[in-house]
């Protein structure tokens, strides 16, 4: 069988050996140190934060940040449609509930028109949301401007999930710090890894600190064990931060390598009606292109589907996958109130995510390509 190719592998950079190394012969291998420390110090730097937390997963990092903002049960919360699971969960844990927003078609993220319009509907019916949780998605800055302008309008906290999007930014500025807080994620598919694990940033320090001390057990300062309130067990290990601090310094080579095969498809598909691309929509718009994203419309392929060109790629160990579901579609979420025009319906039904790991090779990428080629031709 010929070589595999995964959607989204891991890429190591050479140098986080050595910071795991550090660890073991320092004896820092209990769950916080000096990686721990270097790592947060590197997102915040790199971000233009003031603060980082570094946690066990993007989903822990989301969950911290609906605490801090004192979601309860019965509150609603704003968030996107088009994402995975792990942005709205985090909701349903504290007894809160989701609020559903569709897509706009140009960036496929949060459409503000129909956020604005959730906002006014849920007013009315007594129920003023508590927070605005939009997700970049695949990258992709969605309309923030706007979003937050809105949100700054009606007085509603915004928690950007950018789990998919460090290095992406708006107008210069890095995604994840328009909000009050943002969330990253350095899940193995992610554009750099620590296998697992994930970060909250934020210019409110003080939140920042109290992610910190929620999730280590929420300890207080004492000699012995003292709780005055729940915590939980998510903070990222010293071992772990040390693949993280070795990722960072390959971060800028991964986003161009990740850039470099959108560049690739966009220019070998191009001429194929009814294969679009999701692009950046302007010049203020700078994508990491995490994963690239095929719109296959059928009425101009002659009945070809992105399953057709799914299953070709399947037969030859190559990995691709349909866009997110939208959780308005999900058995788990089918109740929670949504607000849409059908945009992120489309969207699954007709989208793929092609393979985009910063590790492939020019062979690698004609291999797909020719496959691509052969099942539209």
């Amino acid at each position: 069988m010929s070589k595999k190719i995964w959607l989204s592998s891991p890429h190591m950079g050479g140098t986080e050996q050595k910071y795991v190394q550090e660890a073991f012969d320092s004896n820092w291998i209990a769950p916080l140190g000096p990686n721990v420390n270097g790592f947060e110090k590197d997102l915040a730097l790199y971000t233009g934060a003031k603060a980082a937390s570094v946690l066990s997963s993007g989903t822990a990092a989301i969950h911290l940040a609906l605490i801090l903002l004192g979601i309860k049960p019965g509150d609603e919360v704003l968030v996107s449609s088009f994402t995975f699971s792990a942005s709205v969960n985090p909701i349903v844990y504290l007894g809160a509930t989701p609020v559903l927003i569709d897509s706009e078609p140009e960036t496929w993220n949060m459409s503000p028109k129909l956020l604005e319009e959730a906002i006014k509907d849920r007013i009315s019916k007594g129920k003023m949301p508590k927070a605005i949780v939009p997700v970049h998605l695949y990258g992709m800055p969605a309309k923030i401007d706007e979003i937050l302008e809105i949100a700054n309008h009606y007085k509603i906290p915004m928690i950007e999930d950018a789990a998919e999007a460090l290095g992406s930014t708006y107008k210069n500025k890095a995604l994840g710090t328009f909000g009050l807080m943002g969330v990253l994620s350095f899940n193995g598919n992610k554009i750099i890894t620590t296998s697992g694990g994930g970060a909250l940033i934020s210019d409110n320090e003080k939140l920042v600190e109290l992610s910190r001390f929620l999730a280590t057990q929420a300890r207080d300062n004492a000699p012995h064990y003292e709780h005055s309130e729940i915590g939980y067990n998510y903070r990222m290990s010293n071992v772990v931060a040390g693949i993280g601090r070795g990722q960072m310094e390959v971060l800028n080579r991964r986003i161009e390598q990740r850039r470099e095969n959108h560049r690739f498809y966009k220019e070998h598909l191009k001429d194929y009606p009814g294969i679009t691309l999701l692009t950046e929509p302007g010049p203020d718009y700078f994508s990491n292109y995490w994963l690239t994203c095929i719109q296959v419309n059928s009425a101009m392929t002659k009945d070809l589907t992105r399953e057709d060109i799914r299953r070709a790629l399947e037969k030859e160990n190559i990995e691709s996958r349909p866009l997110w579901k939208p959780m308005h579609q999900q058995p788990v979420f089918k109740d929670c109130p949504y607000y849409g025009t059908g945009v992120s319906d489309k969207l699954f039904e007709n989208g793929l995510c092609l393979p985009s790991g910063s590790s492939l090779t020019g062979e690698d990428k004609h291999r797909i390509i020719g496959i691509i080629k052969n099942t539209l031709k």
